[in-house]
């Protein structure tokens, strides 16, 4: 039985596919399986996949999006760990090892995370001040976006048992909402090294693809809430960060002349008062 479960969900991105897969191939570690959930894709990803076969378990689903391909990969997963690398992001060779080396010689630790290269549009770009990494107790530092890439962590496969698994409800700001969960409960490792590329900015993303993404964020933090699973002051700094972004939300929808929605999120903060 492998150690690593690595999982790739992808839809419609054949080249960026093929590249994901090549940069798990090319890892220093080697106790790995690599499973690659095609959430009903259209464009001959099964095809260019064949030239993989014996090393990539391939799962074909209809479309139902990211989060359900991501939670298929992990019903079929074996490792005692798990990660996941979104099809359009690659891995350094030493990522895995790295990683595996810190979780064993930290047997407490649920979850680590590593440092990222950033390229937007075929360039590389430096990270802004709001998107620093923390290690520890994060929760706090997670409630304005999301700060972890699910291409960067490594989780104990047991964690998803305590925290649930991705909401396929979400079709967007599903990580977020991921990681409120986990990080409520556990401390986050964070290893300064950085070991993933995440490439943005290309047709496809899904965090372009709309406006108004705090719709799923302030979704996501009723949804914490509503579990009980936050200290006193845990539940504080979440609902202030609830009427942070249902501010922005109403300003927004009101602009756009959407009055419905303006009374929706004033009503959700008023179920939430400071």
């Amino acid at each position: 039985m492998p150690r690593v479960s690595a999982i790739i969900p992808t839809h419609n991105r054949k080249a960026f596919v093929v590249e994901a897969v090549a940069s798990v191939l090319d890892q220093t570690y080697g106790d790995y399986e690599l499973i690659v959930v095609d959430d009903g894709s259209e464009d001959g990803t099964e095809e260019v996949l064949a030239h993989y076969r014996g090393q990539v378990r391939y799962a074909y689903q209809d479309n139902n999006g990211v989060s359900s391909a991501r939670n298929h990969g992990l019903g079929l997963a074996q490792g005692e760990f798990i990660a996941f690398l979104d099809s359009d992001d690659l891995w350094m060779p030493e990522k895995l090892g790295v990683q595996v080396a810190f979780m064993d010689e930290h047997p407490e630790a649920q979850l680590c995370y590593t440092d990222e290269i950033w390229i937007r549009r075929g360039v590389r770009v430096n990270p802004r001040k709001k998107h620093t990494k923390y290690s520890g107790e994060i929760y706090a530092k997670c409630l304005p976006l999301c700060i972890i890439s699910p291409s960067s962590a490594l989780m104990r496969r047991g964690l998803f048992e305590e925290v649930g698994t991705f909401d396929p409800s979400f079709p967007v700001c599903e990580d977020y909402d991921l990681w409120l969960r986990m990080a409520a409960r556990f401390p986050v490792n964070f290893i300064p090294q950085k070991l993933i590329v995440k490439r943005g900015g290309h047709p496809g993303q899904l965090s372009q693809q709309g406006w108004g993404n705090d719709r799923y964020r302030v979704r996501a933090l009723v949804k914490i809430l509503e579990i009980g699973a936050l200290t006193p002051q845990m539940r504080e700094l979440t609902i202030e960060e609830l009427h942070r972004k249902c501010q922005v939300l109403i300003n927004g929808f009101r602009k756009r002349g959407k009055k419905g929605e303006v009374k929706e999120y004033k009503e959700i903060m008023a179920r939430y008062p400071l």
